[in-house]
């Protein structure tokens, strides 16, 4: 079960940074031409937020299956000094957790706006600091934090 959650939750991170960025771009074409904001946009700002949810669950599962995260807390004195071991056991989820949060209430704060404007804006603010941050909390094979391959 760990392998195919690592799997899931590794291939999922491309849907999640395909969705948003393709979230980012709708939302600053829409800011900055002025677009009414379409079905079509409401549906993207609303996927975009599910596909991030989705991920966070399988997150959280692997999370809790983790024989990594399993010695860290196990070992939790020990385990800190490792900056890999405190990176998946406490900056990582973190990260991924405020991520979630700022898309999740970006999502639901654009849906409330007034105008379309005000929409475009406020999915393009939150959107794209949860993006921010997402890049830096993902172990990417260069990163300096913590790496992993591309795909699991």
């Amino acid at each position: 079960m760990y392998q195919t959650l690592t799997f899931l939750h590794s291939l999922f991170r491309w849907l999640v940074l395909l969705s948003l960025v393709y979230s980012i771009f709708i939302a600053y074409k829409g800011y900055f031409s002025d677009k009414k904001f379409s079905k079509t946009d409401d549906s993207v700002r609303h996927w975009t937020a599910t596909i991030a949810h989705i991920q966070l669950i399988l997150g959280i599962t692997l999370y809790s299956q983790s024989p990594i995260i399993r010695y860290f807390w196990n070992n939790f004195n020990e385990a800190k000094e490792s900056f890999d071991l405190l990176f998946f056991g406490l900056i990582h989820i973190f990260l991924m957790l405020f991520s979630i949060v700022l898309i999740t209430i970006g999502s639901a704060v654009s849906k409330r706006k007034n105008t379309d404007k005000e929409k475009f804006k406020t999915m393009l603010i939150y959107f794209i600091i949860a993006l921010l941050i997402i890049f830096i909390a993902i172990p990417w094979p260069f990163s300096p934090f913590a790496n992993r391959p591309y795909f699991r």
